[in-house]
């Protein structure tokens, strides 16, 4: 069976799983497009050539009705839903044939994103945390994957998230959640001093969860009272409440879990909210559950693969799919003049050598990785020794100096420089430092958002790390997203070139060629 699926609103994603496999995920957002872009024309040709005959199903995630006009309710489910009754199917005609026409609900899409993707064998029995910008609630998924809601523990988690920052960002009006505002508060909550909460900090946390997170309902106006409106995202004041108001929200879901969910099943966690590192870690920590799922495309990004899921569920009973995190797109080669640049065969000994004398490379292998996170195909490489790395790749990548730099690492020396003693491959957990001398890698609260790598899942960058640790004794490197900012990975040629060009990059990779700048 061949579903193609489609994921309307911001993060726009199209999907194609063929006889249980996913096939390819790609993204809007990628190739330069602006972050958190909606399906445009050219993604849609784009998919069309990685698809060899007409699918059986074409299935449409359900979306929020107002947010896009152009939603149909009688071809989209809508945005809530958990059980079957947010599944609309019937047959239409598509290029000359007839196919089914599907379509579930975008909650759905979370919970079966997560289950299908998961390593549970089919029927096992697990509970579901989907938390994002509107839904905030768990679940549990029996043997016949009949999902039953456990309840609903907040409304709007994500955009109550975003919203503090909003609060104290002077430049913004109202909340934005889509720019990218949780993860800087993911990086400011790192600076708290975490100390008991004050009369003015449990006032505003009363009221961002008592409120509904609507446009109308988050305007600073609404907040005058508060003496965190424009107070500004450095001041330490706010950096002391980032984490308190990230505690107090994990904490809330955290009590009705510890309350409620008390059969020591696998837990499965999606939604936008999944990507805090910090709250996943605790979740792994917390002992309540026997095992802990998150997929690499845990925020809207996996919803395309979640409804094509779903659909596969509905029309053959497997809920269950094989899948690689680079499922995105081949690098596309769109420039033939490289005159400003010398091109060797690749040799990693010496792409390492240029890394032990902090050059700075970016690093493009096979293809894109599906979710936000760079792991290893679209990045920027460098030394991790030095904290003015850390300082000099935020320079590169535009953003704030209080963001940290990713750790990518060979999976059988984690534990030698991190107190962890699994796997991390999608860069989702936090992790503690064992050593002081990854200085650029190295937050704050002495943590890092790290990535393990082995031969098997990705052998090009598992071999330049081996090189690497040959030279200097450490088989880790920085790792972070190679992009402009504000816009997803680089995909093509021209983009690389301009940026390597405009961003004092010291060299680049691009599949098995190194090229250096002319002198």
């Amino acid at each position: 069976m061949e579903i193609l699926s489609f994921k309307p609103g911001h993060d726009g994603t199209i999907a194609f799983i063929e006889d249980f496999k996913l096939k390819f995920s790609l993204e809007a957002e990628k190739d330069s497009f602006l972050r958190y872009a909606s399906i445009s024309p050219s993604l849609v040709l784009n998919s069309m050539s990685y698809v060899n005959e007409i699918p059986n199903v074409l299935a449409i995630g359900g979306w929020w009705k107002g947010c896009n006009d152009m939603i149909d309710t009688s071809l989209e489910s809508g945005y809530f839903g958990f059980n079957e009754t947010g599944i609309l199917t019937r047959k239409i005609s598509f290029l000359g044939k007839e196919v089914e026409l599907f379509s579930s609900t975008h909650e759905r899409s979370h919970l079966l994103c997560a289950y299908g993707m998961s390593p549970f064998d089919q029927g096992e029995p697990c509970y579901a945390l989907v938390w994002e910008g509107k839904i905030g609630s768990f679940y549990e998924i029996d043997k016949n994957i009949k999902i039953t809601k456990c309840g609903e523990v907040l409304d709007g988690p994500g955009n109550k998230y975003a919203f503090l920052f909003s609060i104290a960002d002077p430049t913004l009006l109202t909340n934005r959640p889509n720019d990218g505002n949780a993860g800087k508060l993911m990086a400011l909550a790192s600076f708290s001093d975490r100390s008991p909460l004050t009369k003015d900090e449990q006032k505003l946390i009363n009221f961002i969860f008592n409120r509904k997170m609507t446009s109308s309902s988050t305007e600073k106006a609404d907040i005058r009272w508060s003496p965190y409106v424009n107070i500004g995202v450095e001041s330490q004041a706010f950096k002391n409440l980032a984490g308190k108001f990230s505690d107090a929200l994990f904490d809330k879901f955290y009590s009705f879990a510890k309350a409620r969910l008390n059969k020591k099943l696998p837990l499965l966690i999606s939604g936008g909210c999944g990507l805090n590192c910090e709250w996943n870690t605790k979740w792994k920590e917390s002992g309540l559950f026997s095992d802990i799922f998150i997929p690499p495309c845990t925020n809207d990004t996996g919803s395309a693969v979640g409804t094509a899921i779903d659909a596969q569920l509905y029309y053959t009973g497997k809920a269950k799919i094989s899948w690689n995190v680079y499922a995105g797109e081949d690098f596309i080669d769109d420039l033939v003049c490289l005159d400003k640049f010398e091109m060797f065969s690749l040799e990693y000994q010496q792409v390492a050598e240029l890394l032990k004398q902090n050059k700075v490379i970016a690093w493009v292998n096979g293809k894109y990785e599906i979710g936000p996170r760079a792991l290893g195909n679209r990045s920027i490489l460098a030394s991790p020794f030095d904290a003015k790395m850390r300082d000099r790749l935020n320079q590169i990548k535009q953003r704030e100096g209080y963001r940290p730099i990713a750790p990518i690492c060979i999976e059988e020396y984690v534990s030698e420089y991190f107190e962890w003693n699994e796997s991390s491959p999608y860069m989702l957990y936090f992790q503690r430092l064992k050593t002081d001398k990854l200085k650029a890698i190295t937050h704050i609260d002495n943590s890092a958002r790290l990535q393990s790598v082995n031969e098997r899942d990705n052998p090009e960058i598992y071999r330049l790390l081996v090189e690497f640790k040959k030279l200097t004794g450490f088989g880790v490197v920085c790792n972070t997203s190679l992009n402009f900012n504000r816009r997803g990975f680089i995909n093509r040629m021209s983009d690389l070139v301009k940026f390597c060009l405009t961003r004092n990059i010291d060299a680049f990779v691009v599949n098995k060629m190194l090229y250096l700048p002319k002198s």
